[in-house]
């Protein structure tokens, strides 16, 4: 039997002598040490699906329980919106369960196109692009647009799907939300490459911090670079209409390529990329996984356009929002936890032990409280943490129980030290 307190998740991935099968059962004796201990933080199954508490199976008794639901990208609570259902419906009914094709052949519907032209205006860009997951829409669009001769320049905390995008050309990293780093690699490649991209998230979503896009624009631009920002965890969070990143910064515009994903704030699934009408064109034709995938559902496709509509036109969901994240960030630092550089929704209490962070996890599932352990190799061992996500439609008696649990538990396993103070609003 393995002791799964020795090993992580990294030790299981390429192991010397072993074949894929070996690898696999070794794995699997990881997992099973994990259950007995009541350590299975992952794949817990959701019986209601996304809210401010959500029914699920409890996978050690069995039953079904209520748990508050800390552990959703479901920030304005979207996928249960009752204008975001009726339009699905509709669609449904209208057009069918699927697309039938490809979008570059006999798949695009006009609902497809409406779609585009929403997301084109709504970021404030000429022109959009749709693919069927998020994923595929970072790793569809680096991969097309840059090639062997080219560089994209990393911010070091970038999202795995940005990462895997640029398999197909080279890679710089800079310190995370580092200016003086950024500009460092930027003249080291100036001359270097054909076509210089610097990629960054909008909203981190380890961390919860935002990007200094307008810093990062200006720098790269002067360095003859472009600018890729993954709007995941800004599109409805941030900015004056939720728009996001560039929205936040008064940049809209000026940003080269504004990508997302529709299956945070959204609340449905897929992903966009918006900028020059050539650029993308040419993803229309170079990009594969928006080449090789069956167009979006039509249902999916009319849930966002009224996604979108919600969030200009009822900003009270995003206010309520903030009222709980300020709220919350209050308490949990009065409290002495460590908050990280967090400033939006996401919320990571860093332990820095990966033992402590499973056993905290165990407590809270007990209590009732749905929380995600994030530990090494996602992040590094000195910052492992829980990550709680909130949404509008938290009350103040959810977070309140939240913190009362975080409260006990923090004292039980010494994670809480003196408070910094709090930090600044974000609007």
């Amino acid at each position: 039997m393995i002791d799964f307190t020795q090993y992580s998740l990294a030790d299981f991935y390429d192991i010397a002598d072993l074949d894929m099968l070996q690898r696999a059962k070794a794995f699997h004796e990881y997992l099973k040490d994990i259950h007995k201990n009541h350590h299975t933080h992952y794949r817990r199954v959701s019986l209601s699906g996304s809210g401010p508490t959500m029914r699920v199976a409890d996978p050690y008794t069995g039953k079904e329980k209520e748990m508050i639901y800390m552990a959703s990208n479901d920030y304005l609570n979207l996928t249960k919106h009752p204008k975001t259902i009726e339009a699905g419906k509709k669609a449904l009914e209208k057009y069918g369960s699927g697309a039938g094709s490809v979008p570059l052949l006999g798949g695009t519907l006009d609902i497809h196109i409406a779609l585009e032209k929403k997301v084109a205006a709504f970021k404030g860009c000429e022109s959009a692009i749709i693919y069927t997951n998020g994923f595929g829409s970072n790793v569809g669009s680096i991969s097309a647009l840059l090639r062997e001769g080219d560089v994209a320049v990393l911010d070091m905390l970038v999202h795995a799907s940005i990462i895997d995008g640029c398999k197909g050309t080279h890679v710089e990293h800079f310190r995370h939300n580092n200016m003086k780093s950024l500009e460092k690699v930027l003249q080291k490649c100036q001359k270097k490459y054909r076509t210089k991209m610097v990629i960054i998230d909008g909203v981190y979503s380890m961390d919860g911090d935002i990007c200094k896009l307008d810093k990062i624009v200006e720098i790269a631009h002067h360095y003859g670079a472009y600018v890729m920002v993954d709007e995941a965890h800004a599109t409805g969070v941030i900015g004056q209409k939720g728009r996001g990143t560039p929205e936040y910064f008064n940049i809209e515009g000026k940003v080269d390529i504004v990508a997302g994903t529709f299956s945070k704030a959204l609340g449905t699934v897929g992903g966009f990329v918006a900028g020059r009408k050539e650029i993308i064109e040419y993803l229309q034709y170079y990009s594969r996984p928006y080449m090789f995938s069956t167009a979006q559902t039509p249902q999916t496709a009319a849930s966002l356009i009224e996604a979108m509509n919600i969030i200009e036109n009822e900003p009270v969901l995003r206010k309520n929002l903030w009222d709980n994240i300020r709220y919350f960030r209050k308490n949990l630092l009065s409290l002495g936890f460590n908050l990280g550089n967090s400033e939006t929704a996401i919320f990571p209490i860093i332990i820095g032990d990966d033992v402590k962070v499973r056993e905290l996890c165990r407590e809270l599932h007990e209590a009732d409280i749905y929380v995600n352990a994030v530990q090494y190799p996602a992040v590094s061992r000195r910052l492992s943490r829980i990550r709680m996500s909130l949404m509008c439609n938290h009350t103040r008696q959810h977070l309140d129980t939240v913190l009362n649990a975080l409260e006990h538990l923090g004292k039980k396993y010494n994670i809480m030290k003196a408070s910094k103070g709090e930090t600044a609003d974000i609007a």
